[in-house]
């Protein structure tokens, strides 16, 4: 029999049990995670054969996410990301909110979310890609799109394995650092087969004001944007091709027209579980009306070592050439991811080597 000292013992154990059954069930509904990009390198800027000030060498972490997600039942989730990234313009580390959004999930065809969340075409182009961690692909490099905006997203995967995927946003489109309002709303979409095991083929669209329709302000073009890419993975062995077309990206409120395009091809091969090669090259005329002759040229190559899960290091060279454009700033010089390249008259070249890491936990 119980004595009344007993029942008290025994019944705070239950209730310290329990409390720490609803705790470990909290730890189980939230995860953190987190990933960097690090960098020692030297670089060589040049325009119109002087040298820039970006050339020298340094170590660089060119961004760091934190990230954390919850679950709070099968259907509802949410989740947050932060950025951390170096500003030039005000000479310091800042932090902002790259995604926050809740999520509601009614099977793998149809997942929703509202907030900050992931765009159609670049986060997909990244995966399929691979090696963002040593660069942007190329319609984020030359800042033809970007990663996340604020808006809605539908997205999901039907068929046979998840064959088919789609992902379409309704957005402010000023883009993730920007949760501007304005008199519309702009649309990505993208929808992706997989028709053979490695084989994948997309298209993605986007249409809109780019957050510019705000009042007071003018505006006299619509930008658009149509990407297409296929890529093949077989034993190690990876390749892929991406295009991309648009019409007035930076002349939304310019009574100038403009055009663009672009394509990137990569390849990669994994020739053990730890080594691999990699190599990239892009070509893009970014402003076919105004400085048509204007043209960016990139590659890069590298060898990569992944000594553990989560952790990969490359030994890359970068090279970069903006030519053809001269006379002002607007018709030389190309806004890249690594940064403002081009000249006056025989225009501009970046060229980097040095080691590249991405870190995951």
């Amino acid at each position: 029999m119980f004595t009344k000292k007993a029942l008290t013992i025994s019944c705070a154990v239950a209730c310290l049990a329990a409390g720490a059954g609803r705790a470990a069930l909290a730890d189980e509904a939230t995860t953190i995670s987190g990933k960097t990009f690090l960098d020692i390198s030297n670089i060589d800027g040049t325009s119109d054969g002087n040298k820039t000030a970006a050339s020298g060498t340094g170590f660089d972490a060119k961004r760091l996410y934190i990230g954390v997600d919850h679950k709070f039942d099968d259907n509802w989730s949410m989740q947050a990301v932060t950025d951390f990234n170096y500003i030039s313009s005000i000479g310091q580390t800042d932090v902002y909110i790259k995604k926050l959004f809740v999520q509601y999930k009614a099977s793998d065809a149809f997942v929703a979310r509202a907030g900050s969340a992931d765009l159609p075409w670049v986060p997909f182009a990244e995966d399929v890609y691979g090696y963002r961690w040593v660069e942007n692909v190329i319609i984020d490099r030359l800042k033809f799109g970007t990663s996340a905006d604020w808006g809605l997203n539908a997205n999901g995967k039907m068929g046979s394995n998840g064959m088919f995927t789609y992902s379409a946003s309704v957005i402010n489109g000023a883009g993730y650092k920007n949760p501007s309002r304005s008199k519309s709303m702009d649309f990505e979409g993208r929808v992706s087969i997989t028709p053979l095991p490695g084989l994948t083929g997309a298209i993605g669209y986007y249409t809109g004001k780019l957050g510019k329709d705000i009042e007071g302000a003018t505006t006299f073009h619509t930008a658009d944007r149509f990407d297409v890419l296929l890529a093949y993975a077989v034993a190690g062995f990876h390749v892929g091709a991406e295009y991309f077309t648009a019409n007035d990206w930076a002349n939304v409120t310019t009574v100038v027209s403009d055009k663009a395009d672009g394509y990137s091809i990569w390849a990669s091969y994994d020739f053990t579980k730890m080594w691999s090669v990699f190599a990239r090259a892009d070509s893009a005329k970014p402003k076919k009306n105004t400085a048509p002759d204007l043209k960016d040229e990139y590659f890069n190559v590298g060898m990569a070592m992944h000594p553990r899960k989560n952790v990969d290091v490359a030994l890359v060279y970068k090279d970069e050439k903006v030519s053809g454009g001269g006379g002002t700033a607007a018709t030389g010089f190309i806004n890249t991811s690594n940064g403002n390249i081009g000249g006056l008259v025989s225009g501009g070249k970046y060229q980097e080597i040095g080691v590249w890491a991405q870190i995951k936990f």
